[in-house]
């Protein structure tokens, strides 16, 4: 049989928890003090157990309470989410939350919401960047972008992208400057800039290029693409990423690629959602779209290499 509790508890005790405070807790929701203390004790009550330490004119949450508290602000905030979203969707509007790892979402996805907004009006993209791992069960997000993934969680599908094609890049003056660069073995002479959660990296890069000597143990690090990129365009040295997530600085000539290559190749990210939703328009519009574009710049990388030309043997 389910424990009962009162709502307004519930509701008293979750802004007393998020806002550390009775007092601001009873502004949050136009009560007073000790209406919350009130709620709070008979949320108390009910459960048969503390929640909060009580010293002077301050509280705490008791280690039961912290628990709670996790489970219960969580649940009010995916209410509230939800209350958003079927007000929204009455006006005609669709909400697709979209998560993505940090430098898809700065380098690629971003940039190109206008495209798909302008080919489906309807539907409004919320866009969330985080490496933390998502239940989509929980429904706060439709579309999880993972870099990565390993085999789906129980109950989702996993469609991943097309390969990456992981190159040297580097600012122009950098590669035209007093120590230029115009084949592998010219790389030795400069800083080599390091993602460091990258599946391919710089040894990776040397064990195609085995007479080229690289320190391996300098250079700049970083754990996102999307400042390692930033550190090549500002001439910081030579960076090892994908060409698709640099796209905008090569097309804008921010970066280069300073000799011809044929790249490594790597599976980088994948689109995951939930079997049982995978078919809402929402989101299967949106996946058309994001393939479509991802099958574009695939067309633009082979055409991007080909016009450096012919790359050394073994490259």
């Amino acid at each position: 049989m389910r424990k009962r509790v009162s709502i307004k508890a519930l509701q008293a005790f979750e802004a007393a928890a998020r806002l550390g405070s009775f007092a601001t807790a009873a502004e949050d929701l136009g009560l007073t003090p000790s209406a919350i203390s009130h709620q709070v004790k008979i949320l108390e009550e009910q459960l048969g157990l503390p929640l909060f330490h009580r010293v002077h004119r301050s509280v705490a949450l008791t280690d039961a309470g912290r628990s709670f508290a996790t489970e219960i602000v969580g649940a009010f905030a995916r209410m509230e989410t939800a209350i958003r979203n079927v007000t929204t969707s009455g006006s005609g509007t669709e909400i697709l939350t979209v998560r993505s790892m940090p430098s898809f979402a700065t380098q690629w996805l971003m940039p190109r919401l206008n495209r798909v907004k302008a080919l489906h009006p309807a539907i409004d993209i919320r866009l969330q960047a985080s490496v933390s791992p998502i239940d989509l069960t929980a429904g706060a997000v439709d579309v999880d972008i993972r870099y990565n993934p390993g085999p789906p969680p129980a109950g989702c599908m996993l469609e991943q992208f097309p390969e990456d094609i992981i190159v040297p890049m580097c600012s122009p003056a950098l590669a035209d400057g007093l120590v230029p660069i115009r084949e592998p073995k010219d790389l030795s002479r400069h800083v080599l800039i390091h993602s460091e959660i990258n599946i391919v990296g710089w040894r990776d890069w040397a064990r195609r290029h085995r007479g080229v000597q690289l320190d391996m143990d300098r250079g700049l690090r970083f754990d996102r693409s999307f400042m390692a990129i930033n550190a090549a365009v500002n001439g910081m040295g030579v960076c090892l990423d994908s060409l698709l997530l640099a796209r905008q600085e090569l097309q804008s000539g921010q970066l280069v690629v300073p000799f011809p290559t044929r790249g490594l190749r790597a599976q980088g990210h994948g689109f995951v959602t939930l079997k049982s939703t995978a078919d809402l328009p929402k989101i299967r519009l949106f996946r058309q779209w994001l393939f479509g574009e991802l099958d574009a710049c695939r067309q633009w990388e082979d055409h991007y290499l080909a016009s450096l030309g012919t790359p050394a043997s073994g490259d």
